[in-house]
């Protein structure tokens, strides 16, 4: 055979492994095209050499793996302002409201400083213009956001969008060509095969850590600290994984990004023998809602099913209302099913057993959320469960946290305020020795309505998180757990700080 015939086989060789690979893990629903998008047949400068003479035999050799994708892992530095904040454990001044919000607080109890907090974690460039995906809990109230890749080259990120119930984030920043992790799919990775965790520990250089797949479709009900309604279906790993690697990459030994780490099981804080990580098929559908929509459109079915670490007493209730049935090993048993939901539109009842998800087996409550979160409201679904020991197989149309179809975008919470806002002028800033803020133009008939504010109320907190404009009233209203915001700010021309309680209802996690 002459070189010139060799040369050819080659490069068919390498050109039909980056054809399988473009492939790979990618569903119809990634095929529509905008910013960020990882383009089908084309590989990052990276991964130039990985295949072909270097792809990776049977021994556990991890050096391919690590070279091609610690340049597409980056550290993450936040900082967040001092700020003066009102003690939240003490009780409200019941005068508050009449004298202009808290004065009697701040001068019987006095304000509260939390000085400047700096942080860092991990991140993973998932396109070569520059969009990063980490863990929510990286960027969660940063006021600065710093990104420095393994060249030591440093840029400035904004916020893309974040998501509390799966504890993810997409930020960006600005630049061409940039490195960037291939997606696998996370559907193959199987217990006992080596992946390595790379990220930034304890503030060190980029750091590889290898272990293997202990453990898949696990929920340690971490999530539920930051949302009401938590996303867990965590891949375990004995990797070894520390304060720092949150938001980081979890690879498999072809190079491709799997999960992004996201928490340790430990008593310490520190790694004591397990993490756990997101998968990358949750993660792949969160980013193109978060970079499409600025949020995540969520699905549900709406039903309730046992949790993962029920106590002894909720064990023994659910042992007296249904016996032994509700410890199906076959499925996911249904506790009760919400009105006017998609699963009560379905027919589903109290009792009945889920077994399957458009022919996917399910045996467990995360591994339900695992597929449920791969599909946004309007997606029509096929369920599969048991009733009375006879199998059933019905269609569902999925829908949001708010009973219907619609599209949810982050602007949605703001229009829940009802009003007419507009960022506050330099001048009126000046003279009232604000450093900026939202101001009320019209009070509307939304929830502000069901407040005693006034027109002409200049917001500059939500929640004691700064406000200097639209684009920080969106964020601070966006982080509220539970719908239920502190409003507090100004009347131009008056002294004091007025605070008005808003409730946005089922608007935010």
């Amino acid at each position: 055979m002459n070189m010139k015939l060799k040369n050819i086989l080659a490069v068919v060789a390498i050109s039909a492994s980056t054809a399988i690979l473009s492939v790979a893990g990618y569903g119809k629903w990634m095929q529509s095209k905008y910013a960020g998008t990882q383009e089908p047949g084309k590989l990052p400068v990276n991964y130039a050499g990985f295949y072909g003479n270097n792809a990776p035999s049977g021994i556990a050799d991890f050096t391919a793996a690590a070279t091609a994708a610690t340049p597409a892992v980056v550290h993450i530095k936040t900082k967040t302002k001092a700020r003066q904040v009102s003690n939240q454990q003490r009780q409200r001044n019941p005068f508050g409201d009449m004298f202009g919000g808290d004065m009697f607080e701040e001068f019987f109890n006095g304000p509260r400083v939390i000085p400047e907090q700096q942080a860092s974690g991990s991140g993973v460039i998932i396109s070569q213009d520059g969009y990063i995906v980490t863990n929510n809990h990286v960027v969660d109230g940063a006021d600065e956001i710093n990104v420095t890749l393994t060249n030591k080259k440093s840029y400035k990120a904004t916020v893309v969008g974040v998501d509390a119930s799966s504890d993810l984030a997409v930020i960006k920043i600005d630049g061409t060509t940039l490195p960037y992790l291939v997606y696998g799919n996370s559907d193959d990775v199987k217990l006992g095969q080596w992946v390595l965790a790379i990220g930034y520990p304890l503030n060190l250089d980029v750091t590889v850590s290898a272990g293997i797949v202990s453990a898949k479709a696990r929920s340690i009900n971490i999530n539920q600290r930051q949302s009401k309604n938590p996303i867990e279906s965590f891949i375990q790993t004995d990797a070894a994984v520390n304060p720092g690697n949150s938001g980081g990459a979890l690879i498999n030994t072809n190079g491709e990004l799997v999960g992004i780490n996201s928490a340790i099981a430990s008593p310490t804080g520190y790694y004591t023998g397990y993490a756990y990580a997101i998968p990358v098929n949750i993660v792949k559908k969160a980013i193109n809602d978060m970079i499409k929509f600025g949020s995540v459109q969520r699905a549900y079915m709406g039903i309730n099913y046992p949790k993962e670490g029920l106590s002894e007493q909720e064990v023994n209730e659910l042992d007296k209302t249904y016996g032994s049935a509700w410890k199906t090993n076959e499925g996911v048993f249904v506790l009760g099913v919400a009105e006017g939901s998609a699963a009560s539109a379905a027919g589903i009842k109290e009792t009945d057993v889920i077994t399957k998800l458009n022919g996917v087996p399910i045996i467990s409550g995360p591994e339900l959320q695992d597929q449920i979160s791969r599909y946004k409201p309007g997606d029509k679904v096929s369920i599969t469960y048991k009733r009375s020991g006879k199998e059933n197989t019905v269609n569902v149309v999925l829908k949001n946290k708010a009973g219907n179809t619609d599209i949810v975008k982050t602007n949605s919470i703001i229009d829940k305020l009802g009003a007419a806002l507009e960022n506050v002028d330099k001048k009126t800033a000046t003279a009232n020795d604000i450093a900026g803020g939202v101001v009320v133009k019209k009070i509307g008939t939304g929830a502000l309505s069901k407040t005693k504010m006034q027109e002409g109320f200049v917001i500059t907190t939500v929640n004691d998180v700064p406000v200097k404009n639209m684009d920080d009233l969106k964020t601070a209203l966006g982080s509220a757990k539970d719908g239920k915001v502190r409003l507090d700010g100004i009347y131009p021309g008056y002294e004091g700080t007025y605070t008005y309680p808003v409730n946005l209802g089922e608007t935010a996690e």
